[in-house]
C-alpha cells in the first residue's frame, strides 16, 4: 500500500515550483495526470543544462508522472478537463491569477464539476493583493521576500541563489498545503478548500529573526557570507589543506565542546555564554581559522568528531557522489531514461518506515499516457480519440 494511494491529482502547471509539488505527491503514491498543451509541452522541458541537445531536468520533475496532451484553449478540452475533474482529488495550477477564469474554468465552474476538488495554486505573489497577477519568478521573488538582501558581502553586490531555490521551498509548502487539505476533508469530513501558495511567502516564512529583530530594535540586519548575531563562532574557515569547512556553534554547549577540541578550556571563562561571543565574534573567529589553518581537514574532522562540533566538508556534487553517508542512504538513485540509457536523480523524501515512497520511472516523452487515460480512464472509443489528436486537442 502507498501513502497517498486513490488518490488522483490533475498537475496543470509548468516549469519548477508546482510541478515540484505534485511530483512529491506521485513520490508516494498519487495518481498525478500531467497535463501539457500538445506539440509544445512544459516549458520545463526545453530549459537547460542540456546534454546531447536534450534537457536533462525533466526525467527526475516528472518522475511518476503520466503525461498527456490536452489543449484547454478549445471548448472540446475544456469539457474533457473537467469529465478528468470530476474523478479527481485535486488540480495543482500555477497560472497567473485569474487566468482559469479567463479561460471559463473558474472556481464555481471547477466546483459544479466536483463540488470535493481541492485546488492549489502556486503563483509569484498569492492570489490576493496589488500585485497578484504579476508575472512570478523564483528569483523576483527571492529578492521581494528580503532573503537576497541577506545574501553576500556588504562591500558587494547582493547575490541570488544559484539555482531555484524559492520554487522548490514554495512546492514543498504547496504539496503540505495540499496534503492538510486532504486531510481536512477526508479525515475531518470538512469542505474541500483552495490552497494559496506565493513563491515570496515561502521565502519570507523562513525570516522570522528578521521579521522580530526589526520589530523590536529597529534593526535593518544587512548582508554577511555567514549567519550573524545569533552564532558564534559560525562560518567558512579553511584547512592546512586547502580545504574549506563550515563550522558552527549554535550553543553554548557545543562552543564547550569546541574550547575541549581546541585545547582552550580557559576560553570558557569569558565567552561560556551566546552574548558574550558575540561581542567579540571578530576575535573568536580569527582563532577558529588559526586553529582550522593548523591541520589537514581530515585530522580536523577527527578532532571535531570525537569531541561533539558540528563541522563538514562544504560538498561539491563530487563529494557527495562519493560520500559513504549518501551511499548508505540511497540519497541518489539511477532509473532508466528514453533520452539516455539511464539517469540519476534524487531519491524519495522523507523516508517513511510503513509506506515509503518510491520512483516507478522517469519523466517521459509528451502524451505518453494519452491512450491510458483517455481509453481507459474516460472510456473514450479509437474513432473519438482518433478525432481529437487529427483536431490537435491532444
Amino acid at each position: 500500500m502507498e501513502a497517498l494511494e486513490n488518490v488522483r491529482v490533475l498537475d496543470i502547471s509548468n516549469v519548477i515550483a508546482a510541478p515540484f509539488a505534485a511530483n512529491f505527491l506521485a513520490d508516494f503514491g498519487a495518481e498525478v495526470i500531467k497535463i501539457e498543451m500538445p506539440g509544445r509541452g512544459d516549458s520545463f522541458r526545453a530549459m537547460g543544462p542540456f546534454v546531447g541537445g536534450k534537457s536533462i531536468r525533466w526525467y527526475s520533475m516528472s518522475r511518476n508522472k503520466k503525461n498527456i496532451t490536452l489543449d484547454l484553449h478549445f471548448e472540446e478540452g475544456k469539457k474533457i478537463f473537467l469529465d478528468l475533474v470530476k474523478i479527481s482529488d485535486v488540480i495543482i495550477e500555477n497560472f497567473r491569477t485569474g487566468t482559469l477564469e479567463n479561460w471559463g474554468l473558474g472556481m464555481e465552474i471547477l466546483r459544479a464539476a466536483n463540488p470535493d476538488i481541492i485546488v492549489t495554486h502556486v503563483t509569484g505573489y498569492g492570489q490576493t493583493g496589488p500585485y497578484k497577477k504579476l508575472a512570478g519568478f523564483g528569483t523576483p521573488c527571492t529578492a521581494f521576500s528580503g532573503v537576497t538582501y541577506l545574501l553576500g558581502y556588504q562591500d558587494r553586490p547582493p547575490i541570488s541563489p544559484s539555482f531555484s531555490l524559492a520554487d522548490y521551498v514554495a512546492g514543498m509548502n504547496a504539496a503540505i498545503g495540499t496534503l492538510v487539505s486532504l486531510y481536512h476533508r477526508d479525515a475531518l469530513k470538512g469542505e474541500a478548500q483552495e490552497v494559496d501558495v506565493s513563491l515570496y511567502e515561502s521565502m519570507f516564512r523562513m525570516m522570522e529573526t528578521i521579521v522580530a529583530e526589526y520589530h523590536l530594535t529597529g534593526k535593518i540586519k544587512e548582508r554577511t557570507p555567514k549567519m550573524s548575531g545569533s552564532a558564534s563562532p559560525s562560518g567558512t574557515f579553511k584547512t592546512m589543506d586547502g580545504k574549506w569547512i563550515v563550522l558552527v556553534c549554535s550553543t553554548n554547549r557545543t562552543f564547550e565542546y569546541l574550547t575541549k577540541a581546541m585545547n582552550r578550556a580557559d576560553l570558557m571563562e569569558k565567552y561560556a555564554d551566546t552574548p558574550q561571543r558575540l561581542k567579540d565574534d571578530a576575535y573568536i573567529s580569527e582563532l577558529v581559522s588559526s586553529w582550522t589553518g593548523s591541520m589537514s581537514y581530515e585530522k580536523l574532522k577527527d578532532i571535531c568528531d570525537r569531541e561533539g562540533v558540528p563541522i563538514n566538508l562544504i560538498y561539491s556534487i563530487e563529494d557527495i557522489y562519493a560520500d559513504p553517508q549518501y551511499n548508505a542512504r540511497n540519497n541518489i538513485v539511477e532509473m532508466p531514461c528514453e533520452d539516455f540509457p539511464t539517469v540519476k536523480m534524487p531519491s524519495v523524501t522523507p523516508i517513511l518506515s510503513k509506506t515509503p515512497g518510491t520512483i516507478k520511472w522517469a519523466g517521459k516523452k509528451m502524451g505518453a499516457f494519452n491512450e491510458e487515460i483517455y481509453k481507459g480512464l474516460l472510456n473514450m472509443d479509437d474513432s473519438e480519440y482518433q478525432e481529437l489528436k487529427e483536431k490537435n486537442i491532444i
